[in-house]
């Protein structure tokens, strides 16, 4: 009863390259956005886990699409906090970028406000009938 895991006739663990992680991420997220994820995932046989590792490696830079064939393991210490930084600066410039255009429309509105009181207060009052 001891045999060793080798026997047993599962597959062996797989290594991707860093372009075939690309694809992947890009597939996934394309699958994504339709709702289809999950079956995405289990249809390769991937876990959600390892899209969140490549996501990273790619955000911190490691998976270069140029040296496509190089194989990439687990991020420094200073390549994840490389990611980690890139991710809240994303974060922020989202942030940003809704809050200009909050300012752009209250701007916008109190443009008009001022406009329609001014012609409020230039037009005489109507008189009922």
């Amino acid at each position: 009863m001891g045999s060793s895991s080798r026997g047993s006739g599962r597959p062996g663990r797989r290594a991707f390259t860093a372009a075939e992680k690309l694809a992947h991420l890009a597939a996934y997220e394309a699958a994504v956005a339709t709702g289809e994820g999950g079956a995405y995932l289990r249809r390769e046989g991937l876990y959600s886990s390892t899209i969140g590792q490549w996501r990273k490696q790619r955000d911190a830079g490691v998976l270069d699409p140029a040296d496509p064939a190089t194989k990439v393991g687990k991020l420094t210490a200073e390549q994840a906090e490389i990611a980690r930084l890139k991710k809240e600066l994303d974060a922020a410039n989202k942030r940003i970028a809704t809050t200009d255009a909050a300012l752009d429309i209250m701007g916008k509105a109190h443009a008009l406000l001022e406009s329609i009181s001014e012609s409020a207060e230039q037009d005489p009052p109507r008189r009922k009938r």
